[in-house]
């Protein structure tokens, strides 16, 4: 992998693809850190510690950066993006529109890719005005006797929401500019770059309450879920195609050889982000429709056993959430029906069974044996910085810098990455042989 950074650094076009992306990164956490107008920033900076402790923001702010809790400019962070792509991505299964589009290759993808850019926005402004609500309620920086927004008058507040919806706009701009001219997909990159600005402090957090020896075991322990996260993620299952011959012309086509994979990941850390923003749902809606002052049963209970993350009924409901997505991810996204057609459509069989129905029920039972394990892996990495929190001193596993969604996203991007990078490299490196 250092090698190829260095050919990468040492061929011209790539390395200015890398400088971009890195004066991109640069803006992106200059505008991370600039907080929005109208917003008190001494105050803000005295209670945000103090909400870093509560549930219902983590995953939020982990997305962020931790740009949420400080109320920047990017306070809204990707996660509207992210919630907009899942959603089109659902409904090209449920609108014939949608699916027509995605058929119709690079300008259908065109379309697909506005109408994301849409929702985007509308997303944006709804997240943005309850992240506003909740910190001109006080509930967003609970116990904070602090004014946050000095101005609480509609016209400011309205200032505010425009702000940091203006802010992913951009963002999504940003990551755009690096997928064009840069390296890595943008959106992915943005994503990795949040979750490794929060790792300096989480790593001061565990250093402070756990002292070195505890530091020491979690960097330990994190090595050794990175090292069986790029083992699973790189797993797969290679069904072998035949394409049979077949004349056209004077030409003959087809009698090749190849395999349709299927990784043991097929969902991705989609399922994680489902499971998480469920189990959060309940505390906001509380906090958005409920008195923030008040304690009722329901609200203890919700606290006490859902959000709260050393419980045992929230260790439960998490691991059979994400289980549960897993499975619905996969049969939304991956189509038996539509591979075994297209399979049909242009000569392609597996050997030993018939194109076709059989073809798509075959996919379909390897797909079932192989999400199995993919599910369990998936929820095992999810919960298992819950047994850890005790050491971290942070109550809370999105926090956990080596585990959960963090190391999943970070892990996924960083090979994704590499391997853009040394294909670029190849197709440099056969460039003179060729000719």
């Amino acid at each position: 992998m250092l090698s190829a950074f260095r050919s990468a650094l040492a061929t011209p076009d790539l390395r200015k693809k890398i400088l971009f992306t890195l004066a991109i990164v640069a803006v992106y956490r200059i505008g991370a850190a600039i907080p929005a107008p109208g917003i008190s920033f001494s105050a803000v900076q005295a209670c945000s510690s103090q909400a870093d402790q509560q549930g219902v923001y983590q995953l939020l702010n982990l997305f962020s950066g931790g740009a949420l809790l400080q109320l920047s400019l990017f306070s809204t962070g990707i996660m509207p993006y992210i919630t907009a792509s899942i959603i089109i991505q659902l409904l090209t299964v449920v609108i014939p529109r949608f699916e027509e589009l995605k058929k119709e290759g690079q300008s259908g993808q065109n379309k697909l890719t506005q109408y994301t850019r849409y929702l985007t926005i509308a997303l944006a402004i709804l997240q943005a005005t309850g992240v506003v609500a909740l910190a001109d309620r006080g509930t967003l920086f609970q116990g904070c006797q602090q004014q946050i927004i000095p101005d609480n008058s509609v016209y400011s507040l309205a200032i505010i929401v425009c702000t940091m919806t203006a802010g992913t706009a951009v963002m999504m701009w940003l990551g755009e500019l690096i997928t064009e001219r840069g390296v890595g997909n943008g959106m992915s990159v943005l994503i990795f770059l949040n979750i490794a600005a929060r790792i300096p402090s989480e790593g001061a957090n565990i250093l402070s309450n756990g002292g070195g020896v505890a530091l020491v075991m979690i960097c330990i322990f994190g090595l050794v879920i990175i090292a069986s996260v790029i083992f699973v993620e790189q797993g797969q299952r290679r069904i072998p195609v035949q394409y049979a011959k077949r004349m056209v012309g004077r030409r003959m086509y087809g009698g090749t050889s190849t395999y349709l994979p299927i990784k043991v990941n097929q969902a991705g850390v989609i399922p994680v982000i489902f499971a998480s923003s469920l189990l959060y749902l309940p505390q906001l809606l509380s906090q958005l429709i409920g008195d923030p002052n008040s304690n009722s049963g329901w609200q203890s209970f919700i606290q006490n056993f859902v959000v709260n993350q050393s419980s045992w009924v929230h260790v439960l409901l998490y691991f059979a959430l994400i289980i549960f997505f897993t499975y619905f991810y996969i049969t939304i996204t991956f189509n038996v029906d539509e591979r075994a057609d297209e399979m049909k459509k242009f000569g392609g069989f597996i050997p030993g069974i018939r194109p076709g129905r059989p073809t798509a029920e075959y996919l379909s039972y390897v797909l079932g044996r192989i999400t199995l394990p993919g599910s369990l892996y998936l929820g095992i990495i999810a919960i298992l910085p819950n047994f850890f929190l005790s050491l971290t001193g942070s109550g809370n596993n999105q926090n956990f810098p080596f585990g959960g969604t963090a190391v999943l996203i970070m892990v996924g991007v960083g090979l994704d990455t590499v391997k853009q990078i040394e294909s670029q490299l190849m197709q440099r490196n056969y460039e003179g042989f060729l000719k």
